[in-house]
């Protein structure tokens, strides 16, 4: 049975491992991208009433590669795809991770803005508008913290919502 993919992008260090992790909550199998070093994990997560297969895509800081890892996290958007892209984005650096988000708006991919680290954003004062980026990206977007689990009810509804409306 072929599952309907969901990969999860954006750059090192955002929390997309820790979100696959949330989203799977089972083992991953985790194996190198053929012809590459690269690795990639895939799992399986219930969302709704149905099963998708999970792809956690090595970081990108841009969708024209320059590197390995963003050679094969853009060969698994173009050639596999996945009925939905998360962007995770840390949401302490918004400004610095949307030019990412835009490229892949660009390219017409299905996307949904996950501003994870949204704790340490408000820790430091800052305030995200997600209805208004909403409205401003023309796409969902849902604030997250992976490690604590915060935002990922809403995530899931999203996630849920969006394959409806496009399926």
């Amino acid at each position: 049975m072929n599952l309907r993919k969901i990969a999860i992008v954006g750059s090192p260090n955002v929390g997309k491992s820790v979100m696959f992790n949330n989203l799977t909550g089972e083992y991953a199998t985790v194996s190198n991208y053929p012809g590459t070093t690269v690795e990639v994990s895939r799992g399986k997560g219930k969302i709704g009433g149905e099963t998708f297969e999970i792809i956690d895509t090595p970081g990108m800081y841009s969708f024209l590669p320059i590197s390995e890892e963003e050679k094969v996290a853009r060969s698994i958007l173009l050639d596999e795809n996945p009925c939905i892209i998360l962007h995770v984005i840390d949401a302490k650096n918004l400004e610095r991770m949307l030019p990412l988000t835009l490229q892949l708006l660009e390219a017409g991919l299905p996307l949904i803005a996950v501003l994870n680290i949204a704790d340490e954003a408000k820790d430091l004062g800052m305030t995200i508008d997600t209805a208004k980026l909403e409205k401003e990206l023309n796409i969902p977007a849902v604030a997250t913290v992976s490690t604590t689990g915060e935002g990922l009810d809403v995530l899931r509804g999203k996630i849920e919502q969006y394959v409806k409306r496009f399926s």
